[in-house]
């Protein structure tokens, strides 16, 4: 990787924890200049704008780091129901820069930028949307083995449960990850249902 390659990742990486911290449009650009130590002509040399470098971090850090964690640990789903619910005790326990008082980086975007920026929310789209996806295919393999019962609409369950997620993140904030456990609870509950 060369140098200039190497000083653009750090710029997305170094903002991606400020803003995971602090906010998006709370993150100024002297911020990240101030956290990443280069100059300003360095910055805009790799990004036209704020929302430039803001979409290449959606799209070149958050959305491989969080593709990785909900997405990948589905695609080859021995026990969906099981699957399920290990990434998502995995998601919200395991991972440890996921604090609770700082929700989920994703989650985050979509609720600050989602209906102030079209290019943000189609970024962030892409994410749940694929998310989505890959429980809805879990559960249809599951119901092709018999471990799902037939009549559970994949799709309509795969969007109860991001949506879930983000609540209970957003919960997180305020209460703690004592919450998660209880949600955590309840979602195995709701996966035994659809067996």
């Amino acid at each position: 990787m060369s140098k200039a390659a190497e000083t653009r990742q750090m710029i997305l990486q170094r903002s991606f924890e400020l803003i995971y911290r602090q906010g998006y449009q709370a993150t100024s650009i002297d911020n990240i200049l101030a956290t990443t130590q280069v100059t300003k002509g360095a910055f805009f040399y790799h990004f036209k704008s704020k929302d430039d470098m803001g979409l290449a971090m959606i799209n070149e850090i958050l959305y491989p780091g969080m593709y990785a964690s909900l997405v990948t640990p589905l695609l080859k789903a021995g026990n969906p129901v099981n699957e399920i619910y290990q990434m998502m005790r995995t998601v919200l326990l395991k991972v440890p820069f996921l604090q609770a008082k700082y929700g989920c980086p994703a989650i985050n975007m979509i609720d600050e930028m989602a209906p102030l920026n079209d290019d943000f929310r189609k970024a962030l789209v892409r994410l749940t949307q694929q998310w989505q996806n890959a429980i809805a295919q879990c559960l249809e393999q599951g119901k092709e083995t018999g471990e799902v019962r037939g009549n559970v609409n994949t799709e309509n369950a795969a969007c109860f449960i991001v949506a879930g997620y983000g609540g209970i993140r957003n919960m997180g904030k305020a209460l703690g990850s004592d919450c998660y456990r209880t949600y955590l609870k309840e979602l195995e509950n709701y996966l035994m249902l659809l067996e």
